[in-house]
Parts: C-alpha cells; sequence; structure tokens
C-alpha cells in the first residue's frame, strides 16, 4: 500500500480519532435549544462539509437567529471538552504515524472539523510532531467529495496527487481522495458501519 507512496494525508474524525460517536450528541442537543428534532437523516445530509458550510446548511435548514460565526463558537464550545479529555486515537493509528515518519514519508490532515477542535485533539494526544501539514476545508472552496482540501495539503507537502494516499472514513471524504487523483484507504469506523460496502468499492484499500 505505501509502495511509491511519498505522502499519507489523513482525514481526522472516524479516521484518526474515535470522535464520530460525540456528533450526533451535540446536534441533537444544540438543536434542542431551538425546539427541533434532529432529523434521522441528518449526518448524511452533511457529510463531508466543512465546518462554515455546515454552519450555514443548520442556519438554512433550521431557520436559525445566530449568526455563522456564534453557531461555530457554540460548535466548539460544546466539543471543546471532549476533544481535550475523552477522544481518543482510532487503534493502530499511532503505530501508523511513527512507521510512516521511520520511513520519511510525509504527512498531513485535511479535515472539515475546525481548526480550534483540531488544534484541541492534537495537543491533547500529543501527536502533532507527526504531521508536516494540517489544514481544515473552511480554507478552501468547497468541502468534499471535492478534491479541494486534499490538493492543498499535497500542494503544501511539496507532493504530487497522484504520489498520495489518504485515510478516509466515510464515502464522501473517499470521493474526495479519488477526484484528487490520490489512492484512498477506506477505514473502518462503527459511526459509517452501514456505509462499509459502499466504502470498499469507492477505496483501493480497506483498514480494519
Amino acid at each position: 500500500m505505501l509502495e511509491g507512496i511519498k505522502a499519507v494525508i489523513f482525514d481526522l474524525d472516524g479516521t484518526l480519532i474515535d470522535s464520530m460517536w460525540m456528533w450526533k450528541a451535540i446536534d441533537i442537543e444544540y438543536l434542542g435549544r431551538y425546539g427541533y428534532e434532529c432529523p434521522e437523516t441528518l449526518q448524511r445530509e452533511i457529510e463531508g462539509m466543512s465546518f462554515t458550510e455546515t454552519a450555514n446548511f443548520f442556519k438554512e435548514r433550521f431557520h436559525l437567529p445566530d449568526p455563522i460565526q456564534k453557531i461555530k463558537d457554540d460548535w466548539n464550545a460544546m466539543a471543546f471538552d471532549k476533544y481535550k479529555n475523552e477522544v481518543t486515537m482510532k487503534p493502530g493509528m499511532l503505530e501508523l504515524l511513527k512507521e510512516l515518519r521511520k520511513k520519511g514519508i510525509k504527512t498531513g490532515i485535511a479535515t472539515s472539523n475546525s481548526k480550534e477542535l483540531v488544534n484541541t485533539v492534537i495537543e491533547s494526544l500529543q501527536i502533532g510532531e507527526y504531521f508536516d501539514e494540517i489544514h481544515t476545508s473552511c480554507e478552501v472552496a468547497k468541502g468534499k467529495p471535492a478534491p479541494d482540501i486534499y490538493l492543498l495539503v499535497a500542494k503544501c507537502l511539496g507532493v504530487e496527487p497522484k504520489d498520495c494516499l489518504v485515510f478516509e472514513d466515510v464515502p464522501l471524504g473517499i470521493m474526495a481522495g479519488k477526484n484528487a487523483g490520490m489512492k484512498v484507504c477506506a477505514v473502518a469506523d462503527d459511526y459509517s458501519k452501514a456505509m462499509a460496502e459502499e466504502k470498499r468499492e469507492l477505496a483501493d484499500y480497506w483498514r480494519d
């Protein structure tokens, strides 16, 4: 899988870290503040969106009175403690990062999460030394499945897309990597268990 690969780019939530479990709970609590129930289809509808795109989606769909920045600030506040104290790494990922460092393969993170929460969890897990570049979808024009975030990270790493391997946990993320012209390894995650077959079909490799 690493043959000919010069850079490995990771999605964050559900791929590097075990954090998808908390977002549905946050959505339920947040929408409850405004008298809304959380639709069963919500998680799939916002899949791949950047943090800002998601806030815009919520504001429009649920007619929220708050400005976009206030929505994002509220989400960051609700998630901060969990990202600092409860979120853990996915099994085997730390070992993989150490192996990549030994092999001299460049590494990056391409995430739809907010910069604040990314920095919080990277610091909490003490894994910053394993990454050469960390970027969020809010830095580019479009979130996943558009290739923008993966192309940005590859450019910052100084590596051609064809020489990059992506690790992703959801279909639209896998598609983003493929749309960027990269190889993609799908990662198993409880949150996306129902999408396992779709993920296997889209990706080049699979990691339990």
